[in-house]
């Protein structure tokens, strides 16, 4: 009888078993099973297949630096743990294009959580990903959508204009501004207004909090016309735990809505990064460099014809 296997380092694990591991709620092999997909260990593929598919939805914190997300996420993992539920959150932090290390900051402001059985938290370094995710976040979402947790929530990396994947991620988007983080033109050329669901006014008790907010009111009616639903605008203040229970409530609100354009948009988005994380798979950027180094007459156009053939 063949028997698939997974292996992490030396530690050889079973496809089944580890499933199985997972669905009941075992912390360190959800963590194990995270590790594999990052980092693509010989086998994670056969344990990706044996995923279940589930109807678990997931909840986009986005948003520009410094907007107060760690914040926000902190306040709702506190507003559904209070409701009796589970969550499981996934934080991605910038890392350095150098060496793609990472300061984990979400672990600081998290830290009252990190042994609370109601709650998981993970995270992980972008990788130099431009759109604010990690490279295998499809695969990380979906690992953790086998676990039993009832939420899950991903805040991205606060890289401004560039930070819309999480549109082809997460079935309802929560965009973070706040009242100083530039005017109303700043936040349309950031492309949020496509990809929010819901917008959030962070540290609405600073100067200037209700004119932004009247006015971005103004800006997204155009918006409104072209969908079904509204776009909520919602003011908090994170750190005090102000407006997150109505945060919340309209997560809920927005998840129950029937949107099975949003649905082929997100499983096209999904197909879409895995063809590409593969066809892709065989460049390295290091090696990459190397190569250009090594060449002392660098011609663009012959060495993307060398490379390619």
């Amino acid at each position: 009888m063949f028997v698939q296997t997974v292996y992490l380092g030396r530690f050889a694990y079973m496809v089944a078993p580890l499933l199985q591991a997972v669905q009941q709620g075992d912390i360190k092999a959800l963590a194990r099973s995270i590790t594999m997909a990052e980092n693509e260990t010989d086998g994670y593929e056969q344990f990706m297949t044996s995923l279940p598919a589930t109807n678990k939805k997931i909840i986009g914190i986005t948003g520009a630096p410094g907007a107060g997300k760690s914040s926000l996420a902190d306040a709702l993992i506190a507003e559904i743990v209070a409701q009796q539920k589970t969550v499981a959150v996934i934080c991605v932090d910038p890392s350095s294009p150098f060496n793609y290390g990472a300061l984990l900051g979400d672990r600081i402001r998290m830290t009252e959580w990190y042994n609370h059985p109601s709650v998981y938290i993970r995270s992980v370094a972008s990788r130099g990903s431009l759109g604010g995710l990690h490279p295998k976040i499809i695969e990380i979402t979906d690992i953790v959508k086998a676990s039993p947790y009832e939420f899950i929530i991903v805040e991205t990396v606060g890289v401004g204009q560039s930070e819309v994947e999480i549109a082809g991620l997460a079935d309802t988007t929560v965009v973070v501004t706040v009242p100083e983080g530039g005017d109303e033109v700043q936040t349309m050329k950031a492309g949020v207004m496509e990809i929010a669901d819901i917008f959030v006014v962070n540290k609405a008790d600073r100067p200037g909090a209700d004119t932004f907010i009247k006015n971005l009111r103004l800006m997204i009616t155009p918006v409104f016309r072209a969908q079904k639903n509204d776009i909520p605008v919602i003011k908090t203040i994170a750190t005090q735990k102000i407006g997150v229970k109505e945060l919340f409530e309209q997560i809920l609100v927005h998840q129950q809505l029937p949107n099975h354009e949003k649905k082929w948009q997100l499983l096209t988005e999904k197909a879409w990064q895995l063809i590409q994380q593969k066809r892709m798979k065989n460049i390295d950027k290091h090696s990459l460099r190397k190569a250009i180094e090594a060449e002392e007459n660098f011609n663009l156009y012959l060495f993307v014809h060398d490379y390619e053939s």
